[in-house]
């Protein structure tokens, strides 16, 4: 949960009313006023508070400054989406503040890189490094420095109230993965953001067909999945497709590391239930997938995904939790491949022949 609930009148409805008065006059002190006291009633707004309340405060993000109140709002927003409020009515706004700062974060970077010398080493994203120097540092106006600068130590801001919208609209997901996520692992890839769990959410797979070959048996099988958040969570739906329907040899995965998968009410909180590795995963290459990655890792043939299971080389456990608790997985068995398919299937990994 982005904030935690506090227990005290809200009065949501007028202080958002308050806020947008405020914003249309252009009254800056009286801006201030409402903005903290919108902030203060959204913690401890009803459900039925909240769900109104959400596309109104999305609205607002656009008229704000770039960091600070604007990913505040945002989470503002994002917290009303967790109580009930349409993602969708709140998404554009939010994404829009999202991609703006991975663009500028982007920048930042390259031009303190540009510099060279001692200035290579990225700095952390604290807002007290902040200074002359810093801004000097990267050159050009001094406003434009300043946004970028602010970009950088404020990206993580916007991950929790994008998180509430993708975890919630698989339409959101379809909409904004390419658009954000490329930019969203690069600057992942600099390594002074925790972005992880953004990008997870941007490369959850929505309605997507998968051909799955059980190397040791050379059958075939076609999968429909959905709403799955790591390779973890499709291991265990995968078994209880396929071992569980009796299609493949193995033991199934338990009811409950099944229910902690594909359940739309998350656990409430941590559980002890643990899931059993049933296969290694494999990319037709012979390549290893690592239950650690996402199915957005396996690889397409020729406009398919085709992932390749084999008999685990040695036992593997895991906590059966799913990477978002929010988003319930979905593992469907649309068709069992005629072996002549199976075949054909198998022609184009490298396990083509007799399966040794």
């Amino acid at each position: 949960m982005i904030f935690k609930r506090k227990r005290t009148a809200s009065g949501l409805a007028a202080v958002v009313s308050e806020l947008e008065q405020a914003v249309a006059a252009r009254d800056g002190d009286r801006t201030g006023r409402a903005f903290s006291a919108t902030i203060n009633a959204v913690q401890s707004a009803a459900e039925a508070e909240c769900v109104p309340a959400g596309p109104r405060l999305a609205a607002l993000i656009p008229e704000f400054p770039p960091a600070g109140p604007r990913p505040m709002l945002a989470m503002a927003a994002g917290f009303c989406v967790e109580r009930g409020a349409d993602p969708v009515a709140c998404a554009e706004p939010i994404f829009g503040g999202v991609r703006q700062d991975l663009r500028d974060a982007l920048e930042f970077a390259r031009r303190w890189t540009a510099v060279g010398g001692a200035g290579d080493e990225l700095p952390e994203p604290d807002q007290k490094i902040i200074d002359d120097v810093l801004l000097a540092h990267l050159g050009g106006d001094p406003h434009e420095a300043t946004r970028l600068a602010l970009a950088w130590c404020s990206i993580e801001e916007w991950q929790p109230p994008a998180l509430a919208v993708l975890c919630r609209s698989a339409e959101m997901r379809h909409r904004y993965a390419t658009a954000i996520l490329p930019a969203c692992r690069e600057v992942a890839a600099l390594e002074r953001h925790d972005l992880k769990c953004l990008a997870y959410a941007l490369a959850v797979l929505d309605d997507e067909p998968l051909v799955v070959l059980h190397k040791p048996t050379r059958t075939g099988f076609e999968v429909r999945i959905g709403g799955i958040g790591d390779n973890f969570q499709l291991h265990t739906l995968l078994a209880h497709v396929l071992v569980g329907g009796g299609h493949i040899p193995g033991t199934a995965p338990s009811a409950e590391s099944v229910r902690l998968a594909t359940d739309p009410e998350p656990a409430q909180g941590r559980t002890e239930i643990v899931a059993t590795g049933s296969f290694e995963f494999l990319a037709p290459d012979g390549e290893r997938i690592w239950n650690e990655g996402l199915p957005d890792d396996i690889p397409a043939v020729e406009a398919r995904r085709l992932l390749v299971l084999d008999n685990p080389t040695y036992q593997r456990s895991w906590n059966a939790d799913r990477f978002f608790p929010h988003l319930p997985g979905t593992a469907e068995l649309t068709r069992v491949l005629p072996a002549d398919e199976a075949r054909k299937w198998f022609a184009r990994t490298s396990f083509s022949g007799d399966g040794s």
